[in-house]
C-alpha cells in the first residue's frame, strides 16, 4: 500500500505514493519504467507497515492507460511482504485507477472468496488542479474493514497535497483523512490520519548520475502517531 506516496506510502515525496497514479499527458508510444525505493520505515496514510524496506516498481504506459507493479520487502522477518498491482487511465489533470493490494499475511495469493482472501480492491478517483491535487480512494471488494456492527465499511481516504519550492528544494504538504467508520484504518467516524510533510532534492553522484534522496515528517492525530522516514530512489 502507497505515494502508494506514503504512492500516496513514502515513495515519492515530491511525486506524490504508491497508491496516486501520475498525471501525465497521453503517450503516443508505449513507454516502460522500473525502479526501486529503500526507505528507513514503511509509512502509509499514517499507519506504521514496518520499517527498513525494500520497495520496488515497474511500469507501462500508453494513451494515457498505465499498468503498473509495487512491492515492499522489509528487512525484518516479521515485516509482511506486498504486492500490488495498478490499472489506471490519465488525461490532464484527471486520474482514476484500480488497484489491487495482497499481503502474504493471510490467504495465498490465488484465494479470492469474499471470506478468504488477502487481496484488498480499491478505486482511485482525482484531479490534479497543479496548486493542490485531491483524490479520493475506496476499498470495493476483498478484504475490506467492517463497521462495529460487522457491516462491509467500503472504507476510504481522501488526500489533498500541494507541492512548491523552497530553499532551493521540492517540498509537498499533506493532509489526509477517512470519511467515515472502518475498522481498516481503526476509526470510529471522520478522522484525520496523516499530516505530512515532505522534501526531496537530488544527491549529484557524477556529471551525469544522481540519485533522488528524500525525507517526509509524517503525524496521525488519531493514533496520536509521528514518523520520520528518510529514502533513496534507484
Amino acid at each position: 500500500m502507497k505515494t502508494r506516496n506514503v504512492k500516496l506510502g513514502v515513495i515519492a515525496i515530491a511525486l506524490l505514493s504508491a497508491a496516486m497514479p501520475f498525471t501525465t499527458k497521453a503517450q503516443d508510444k508505449v513507454e516502460a519504467s522500473i525502479g526501486a525505493d529503500i526507505v528507513s520505515g514503511y509509512i502509509w496514510r499514517g499507519q506504521d507497515l514496518g520499517g527498513v524496506s525494500l520497495q520496488p516498481s515497474a511500469s507501462i504506459a500508453y494513451k494515457g492507460f498505465s499498468l503498473g507493479a509495487w512491492g515492499s520487502v522489509g528487512i525484518e522477518s516479521t515485516d509482511a511482504k506486498e504486492f500490488d498491482l495498478t490499472l489506471g487511465y490519465s488525461t490532464g489533470g484527471f486520474s482514476v485507477s484500480v488497484t489491487d493490494y495482497w499481503f502474504n499475511t493471510g490467504a495465498g495469493y490465488f484465494h479470492y472468496d469474499a471470506h478468504n482472501t488477502a487481496h484488498v480492491y480499491e478505486a482511485q478517483l482525482g484531479y490534479d488542479f497543479g496548486p493542490v491535487a485531491v483524490n479520493w480512494y475506496t476499498n470495493f471488494a476483498g478484504d475490506d474493514g467492517v463497521k462495529e456492527n460487522g457491516d462491509r465499511a467500503y472504507s476510504s481516504y481522501i488526500s489533498v497535497a500541494a507541492p512548491f519550492k523552497l530553499g532551493g528544494l521540492d517540498w509537498t504538504a499533506e493532509v489526509g483523512a477517512t470519511p467515515w467508520e472502518t475498522s481498516f484504518y481503526g476509526a470510529s467516524g471522520f478522522a484525520v490520519c496523516d499530516v505530512s510533510l515532505g522534501v526531496a532534492k537530488d544527491i549529484r553522484i557524477t556529471d551525469s548520475f544522481s540519485l533522488p534522496l528524500f525525507a517526509k515528517a509524517t503525524w496521525n492525530p488519531r493514533s496520536e502517531g509521528a514518523y520520520f522516514v528518510v529514502g533513496l530512489s534507484f
